[in-house]
């Protein structure tokens, strides 16, 4: 069965990496006591040792120790044989061209689909859903595809945000990029607002935190969906 907790984003304005979610996380990885961290996404071109580094500091006020992929020889095996997985947030066309090239995108999908339990930020989470296409990320480089996991039958629009009525910024907002992606694909978006997040288990998809969500489907006008919604049954 599917475990997975999927959110927008890492931190909150004000807070510390993760410090948010960490009471769900505890629960989420209650049988982990070393969780393999994915750091491919390199927020800012971090390093993968000091990205690796900022969650094992977070994840050891919860008494759970990290190693990331890129200190294994072998990233598949290492995947096999994970107790827990987090992907974090950085940039998603980053992440999902290492992925291809290190050759576990199919490996973290099957090991995710058995059971293992899954952490997604930001990044992380854009490749939970069917593609990375409604990233808000640069395109700083080429990944072979832009399929992803497809954990998630709709794609995902983290750090969703809703237009500034009293800015004088007449550039386009999240919500016209949606549109955008909409004229060309069918796949329905998810804009998930910066301290909500996803909990998957098995099919169920529950939406959680104290935010509402924005729901797009193609030439329909998007939705507010409520806490605790049930997208499985969208």
């Amino acid at each position: 069965m599917k475990k997975l907790i999927i959110a927008s984003t890492s931190t909150l304005h004000g807070g510390n990496y993760l410090e948010y979610i960490l009471p769900v996380l505890k629960n989420h990885f209650s049988k982990v006591s070393t969780l393999l961290f994915i750091p491919y996404a390199q927020p800012g071109g971090i390093s993968y040792d000091d990205y690796t580094n900022v969650v094992k500091n977070a994840f050891a006020t919860i008494n759970i120790n990290v190693k990331g992929i890129h200190e294994f020889s072998n990233p598949i095996e290492a995947l096999e044989n994970a107790q827990g997985i987090f992907t974090g947030g950085g940039n998603t066309f980053l992440l999902v061209t290492k992925l291809y090239e290190n050759n576990v995108l199919k490996t973290l999908k099957k090991v995710v689909e058995n059971g293992t339990p899954y952490l997604g930020s930001s990044a992380g989470s854009n490749i939970t859903g069917l593609t990375m296409q409604t990233t808000n990320d640069m395109p700083i480089i080429y990944p072979p595809s832009f399929e992803t996991l497809g954990f998630l039958p709709f794609n995902l629009n983290p750090h969703y945000l809703d237009p500034d009525l009293q800015s004088k910024h007449m550039g386009e907002t999240r919500e016209t990029r949606i549109k955008e992606f909409h004229t060309l694909n069918t796949t329905p978006v998810l804009g998930l607002r910066e301290g909500s997040w996803l909990e998957v288990k098995g099919e169920n998809i529950i939406l959680k935190g104290n935010l509402t969500a924005r729901w797009f489907i193609q030439n329909e006008l998007p939705i507010e969906l409520e806490a605790e919604t049930d997208l499985s049954l969208i």
